[in-house]
Protein backbone atom coordinates (compact mmCIF):
# COMPACT_ATOMS: atom_id res chain seq x y z
CA UNK A 1 0.00 0.00 0.00
CA UNK A 2 1.03 3.57 -0.46
CA UNK A 3 -0.06 7.01 0.60
CA UNK A 4 -1.37 9.06 -2.29
CA UNK A 5 -1.00 12.81 -2.74
CA UNK A 6 -4.24 14.63 -1.88
CA UNK A 7 -5.49 17.27 -4.31
CA UNK A 8 -6.46 20.55 -2.68
CA UNK A 9 -8.97 23.29 -3.44
CA UNK A 10 -8.20 24.84 -6.80
CA UNK A 11 -7.34 21.56 -8.54
CA UNK A 12 -9.92 21.13 -11.33
CA UNK A 13 -10.30 17.39 -10.62
CA UNK A 14 -12.24 18.28 -7.46
CA UNK A 15 -14.97 19.90 -9.58
CA UNK A 16 -15.37 17.11 -12.15
CA UNK A 17 -18.10 14.49 -12.36
CA UNK A 18 -16.71 11.00 -11.78
CA UNK A 19 -17.27 7.98 -14.01
CA UNK A 20 -19.17 4.90 -12.82
CA UNK A 21 -17.02 1.85 -12.09
CA UNK A 22 -17.92 -1.13 -14.26
CA UNK A 23 -14.91 -3.42 -13.86
CA UNK A 24 -13.41 -4.70 -10.63
CA UNK A 25 -9.71 -5.12 -11.29
CA UNK A 26 -6.69 -5.73 -9.06
CA UNK A 27 -5.77 -2.09 -9.77
CA UNK A 28 -9.11 -0.97 -8.32
CA UNK A 29 -8.49 -3.08 -5.21
CA UNK A 30 -5.06 -1.45 -4.84
CA UNK A 31 -6.59 2.01 -5.22
CA UNK A 32 -9.12 1.21 -2.47
CA UNK A 33 -6.35 0.04 -0.12
CA UNK A 34 -4.21 3.09 -0.93
CA UNK A 35 -7.17 5.41 -0.31
CA UNK A 36 -7.79 3.88 3.13
CA UNK A 37 -4.11 4.25 3.98
CA UNK A 38 -4.06 7.86 2.75
CA UNK A 39 -7.24 8.74 4.65
CA UNK A 40 -5.92 7.27 7.90
CA UNK A 41 -2.52 8.97 7.52
CA UNK A 42 -4.32 12.30 7.01
CA UNK A 43 -6.53 11.68 10.09
CA UNK A 44 -9.74 11.69 8.05
CA UNK A 45 -12.94 9.67 8.14
CA UNK A 46 -13.72 9.79 4.42
CA UNK A 47 -11.92 10.13 1.11
CA UNK A 48 -13.26 10.23 -2.44
CA UNK A 49 -11.36 9.28 -5.59
CA UNK A 50 -11.19 12.86 -6.99
CA UNK A 51 -9.32 13.89 -3.84
CA UNK A 52 -6.45 11.65 -4.98
CA UNK A 53 -6.73 12.75 -8.61
CA UNK A 54 -8.85 9.85 -9.83
CA UNK A 55 -12.06 9.82 -11.87
CA UNK A 56 -13.65 6.61 -10.54
CA UNK A 57 -16.99 6.91 -8.71
CA UNK A 58 -15.45 5.56 -5.51
CA UNK A 59 -15.19 6.68 -1.89
CA UNK A 60 -13.94 5.09 1.33
CA UNK A 61 -15.12 5.85 4.87
CA UNK A 62 -14.08 4.78 8.33
CA UNK A 63 -16.56 6.12 10.84
CA UNK A 64 -16.21 4.98 14.46
CA UNK A 65 -14.36 1.84 13.31
CA UNK A 66 -16.91 0.83 10.65
CA UNK A 67 -15.23 0.77 7.24
CA UNK A 68 -17.15 1.29 4.01
CA UNK A 69 -16.17 1.08 0.37
CA UNK A 70 -18.73 2.92 -1.74
CA UNK A 71 -18.63 2.24 -5.46
CA UNK A 72 -21.22 4.02 -7.64
CA UNK A 73 -23.14 5.20 -4.54
CA UNK A 74 -26.55 6.83 -4.77
CA UNK A 75 -28.61 8.45 -2.05
CA UNK A 76 -32.05 6.87 -2.31
CA UNK A 77 -33.69 8.39 0.78
CA UNK A 78 -33.25 11.66 2.69
CA UNK A 79 -35.16 12.95 5.65
CA UNK A 80 -35.00 15.69 8.29
CA UNK A 81 -31.97 17.95 8.61
CA UNK A 82 -28.85 18.35 10.67
CA UNK A 83 -26.27 21.13 10.96
CA UNK A 84 -22.69 19.86 11.26
CA UNK A 85 -19.31 21.56 11.27
CA UNK A 86 -17.46 20.03 8.35
CA UNK A 87 -13.88 20.04 7.23
CA UNK A 88 -12.25 18.42 4.24
CA UNK A 89 -8.92 16.74 3.60
CA UNK A 90 -8.76 18.78 0.37
CA UNK A 91 -9.22 22.09 2.22
CA UNK A 92 -6.93 21.61 5.23
CA UNK A 93 -7.68 23.55 8.42
CA UNK A 94 -10.85 25.15 7.02
CA UNK A 95 -14.27 24.43 8.55
CA UNK A 96 -17.85 25.51 8.08
CA UNK A 97 -21.32 24.69 9.36
CA UNK A 98 -23.29 22.78 6.73
CA UNK A 99 -26.95 21.79 6.84
CA UNK A 100 -27.59 18.37 5.34
CA UNK A 101 -30.19 15.62 5.53
CA UNK A 102 -30.35 14.22 9.07
CA UNK A 103 -30.80 10.67 7.78
CA UNK A 104 -29.81 9.17 4.44
CA UNK A 105 -30.03 5.75 2.86
CA UNK A 106 -27.34 4.96 0.31
CA UNK A 107 -27.17 2.12 -2.19
CA UNK A 108 -23.74 1.22 -3.52
CA UNK A 109 -21.48 -1.61 -4.57
CA UNK A 110 -18.79 -2.92 -2.22
CA UNK A 111 -15.19 -3.60 -3.21
CA UNK A 112 -16.23 -6.93 -4.77
CA UNK A 113 -19.08 -5.44 -6.79
CA UNK A 114 -21.82 -6.72 -4.49
CA UNK A 115 -24.73 -4.34 -3.89
CA UNK A 116 -25.43 -3.16 -0.35
CA UNK A 117 -27.42 -0.50 1.46
CA UNK A 118 -26.25 1.66 4.34
CA UNK A 119 -28.31 4.01 6.49
CA UNK A 120 -26.54 6.94 8.08
CA UNK A 121 -27.36 9.57 10.68
CA UNK A 122 -25.13 12.07 12.47
CA UNK A 123 -21.44 11.66 11.51
CA UNK A 124 -22.01 8.67 9.20
CA UNK A 125 -24.87 10.44 7.43
CA UNK A 126 -22.85 13.63 7.01
CA UNK A 127 -19.82 11.68 5.81
CA UNK A 128 -21.87 9.72 3.24
CA UNK A 129 -23.31 12.94 1.83
CA UNK A 130 -19.95 14.75 1.86
CA UNK A 131 -18.13 11.98 -0.02
CA UNK A 132 -20.93 11.43 -2.53
CA UNK A 133 -20.87 15.17 -3.22
CA UNK A 134 -17.16 14.84 -4.05
CA UNK A 135 -18.07 12.26 -6.70
CA UNK A 136 -20.22 14.91 -8.39
CA UNK A 137 -17.73 17.79 -8.16
CA UNK A 138 -19.35 19.44 -5.16
CA UNK A 139 -17.54 20.64 -2.02
CA UNK A 140 -18.83 21.50 1.45
CA UNK A 141 -18.03 25.16 0.83
CA UNK A 142 -20.78 25.21 -1.81
CA UNK A 143 -23.33 24.97 1.02
CA UNK A 144 -22.02 28.01 2.89
CA UNK A 145 -23.61 31.44 2.60
CA UNK A 146 -21.90 33.72 0.10
CA UNK A 147 -20.33 35.76 2.92
CA UNK A 148 -18.98 32.70 4.79
CA UNK A 149 -17.73 31.13 1.54
CA UNK A 150 -15.93 34.35 0.56
CA UNK A 151 -14.32 34.55 4.01
CA UNK A 152 -13.16 30.93 3.84
CA UNK A 153 -11.83 31.38 0.29
CA UNK A 154 -9.90 34.49 1.37
CA UNK A 155 -8.34 32.49 4.22
CA UNK A 156 -7.59 29.66 1.78
CA UNK A 157 -5.72 32.05 -0.54
CA UNK A 158 -3.28 32.63 2.34
CA UNK A 159 -2.92 28.87 3.00
CA UNK A 160 -2.72 27.71 -0.63
CA UNK A 161 1.00 28.48 -1.09
CA UNK A 162 1.72 25.67 1.42
CA UNK A 163 0.55 23.23 -1.27
CA UNK A 164 2.68 23.68 -4.40
CA UNK A 165 0.97 22.29 -7.47
CA UNK A 166 -2.26 22.09 -5.42
CA UNK A 167 -0.98 18.85 -3.88
CA UNK A 168 -0.99 17.93 -0.19
CA UNK A 169 1.66 15.38 0.76
CA UNK A 170 0.70 13.42 3.86
CA UNK A 171 3.47 11.88 5.93
CA UNK A 172 2.36 9.04 8.24
CA UNK A 173 2.75 9.83 11.91
CA UNK A 174 3.48 13.49 11.24
CA UNK A 175 1.30 15.88 13.22
CA UNK A 176 -0.44 18.08 10.69
CA UNK A 177 -1.12 20.75 13.28
CA UNK A 178 -4.88 20.22 13.28
CA UNK A 179 -6.88 20.42 16.47
CA UNK A 180 -7.50 16.79 17.50
CA UNK A 181 -10.99 17.67 18.73
CA UNK A 182 -11.96 18.13 15.08
CA UNK A 183 -10.32 14.91 13.91
CA UNK A 184 -13.63 13.09 13.35
CA UNK A 185 -14.88 15.85 11.08
CA UNK A 186 -12.23 15.80 8.38
CA UNK A 187 -13.85 14.28 5.36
Amino acid sequence: MSILPIRVLGDPVLREETKPVDTFTPELQQLIDDMFETMHAAHGVGLAAPQVGRSERLAVLDVHGARYVLINPEIVERESSIKWEEGCLSIPDMYGDVTRAGRVVVEALDRDGKPFTVEGTELLGVCLQHEIDHLHGKLFIDYLSMLKRQKLLAEWEEEKPKYPGLIRIVVPGEDDGDDDSREDEKL
